[in-house]
């Protein structure tokens, strides 16, 4: 037994050394293959090669992480599935019970009003401080550091600390300021006319810091020859606002203005952290439909309306996108 074991033993080993010559073999007329094929190549295909390798990374993230997950709310939208059990095809059934949902359209108003209210204001903010920002020159830097300070910190510790001061007197400082000017404290986050406002303003404040230096990034990119050409001229601040600064400055707010949309559009932190219970109230007045879709899936369960939903929004935020693309084209072309 023990000689047959060593003869077993000694055939393993000579079987193994053989099975890695043929594979160190096989490795080397692969790399010989490969090397003949790169020397057989035009300089322009090695480097389309070299780029799609690059891409390859990016475009594998993009499809796993952003397109299938697009693709899964499409396909669990036309199913009934609470996360657990298996998934039962009901065609339409969760777009009709929305559109007949009459939180949806309170909820979608609301949306729209985050945005159509929140674009302008933080841009015009944004770009009043820009515009004369760019005139300092001492302390320039510190001063656009801290405007951009609010654009880095955590969504939900600003909110809190715009939570507390809402606070009724003797807490909110919004409502001792006010105390001290005569008027009578406001109920903010309590009220259905001023929930929303209130809940937007940390918001427009939480962006004006990226804002701000896009558009300043945009004001230096203009050549100094236009200002001393129209200084020569004799043309005042006004008309070189608006001749010279305003149209360059075109691009970079047609960017601001898709990016800002996009942004209030899928608000969410401010209103789930400062709304009562959460929820996106008093009586839905703050709800947007990013918490619409996570009241559906994570309390509610009911992963095909809120995959629903955000076919939605996915489709509002495209119309957005695109009728924003297709003005700034025709403008454009009209000049």
């Amino acid at each position: 037994q023990a000689e047959d074991g060593i003869r077993d033993c000694l055939l393993s080993r000579g079987l193994g050394d053989v099975y890695k010559r043929q594979s160190l073999f096989f490795l080397k007329n692969v790399k010989l293959m490969i090397k003949n094929f790169w020397e057989n190549l035009s300089i322009n295909q090695k480097l389309a090669i070299t780029a799609w390798v690059f891409l390859a990374i990016p475009i594998i993230f993009y499809i796993s992480i952003r397109f299938y997950p697009t693709y899964e709310a499409f396909y669990v939208s036309f199913m009934k599935w609470n996360l657990l059990g298996a998934k039962k095809y009901v065609g339409f059934k969760n777009y009709i019970r929305i559109w007949g949902d009459e939180d949806f359209w309170i909820v979608l108003w609301n949306t729209i009003k985050y945005a159509i209210i929140g674009v302008p204001v933080s841009l015009a903010i944004s770009f009043t401080v820009a515009y004369y920002l760019n005139e300092i020159r001492f302390g320039h830097q510190t001063i656009r550091a801290l405007y951009f300070i609010p654009f880095l910190t955590t969504a939900v510790a600003m909110a809190w600390v715009w939570r507390w001061f809402y606070q009724p007197m003797p807490i909110g400082y919004f409502n001792i300021i006010l105390s001290w000017v005569g008027i009578p404290q406001q109920p903010f986050l309590r009220s259905v006319e001023q929930a929303l406002y209130s809940v937007m303003a940390p918001a427009v404040w939480a962006g004006l810091g990226f804002q701000i230096v896009i558009f300043i990034a945009g004001l230096r990119a203009i050549p100094k020859s236009h200002f001393e050409a129209a200084e020569i001229d004799g043309a005042g601040r006004i008309q070189i606002l608006k001749e010279i600064i305003l149209p360059a400055l075109k691009p970079t707010t047609i960017f601001l203005i898709i990016i800002s949309t996009i942004g209030f559009l899928r608000i969410f932190d401010q209103v789930y952290t400062m709304s009562e219970d959460s929820a996106g109230g008093p009586l839905n007045a703050t709800k947007p439909l990013v918490l619409m879709i996570y009241d559906f899936a994570f309390d509610e369960f009911k992963l095909g309306r809120a995959s629903a939903l955000t076919v939605v929004l996915f489709l509002l935020l495209l119309f957005v996108s695109l009728l924003q693309l297709w003005l700034a084209r025709n403008r454009h072309a009209k000049k």
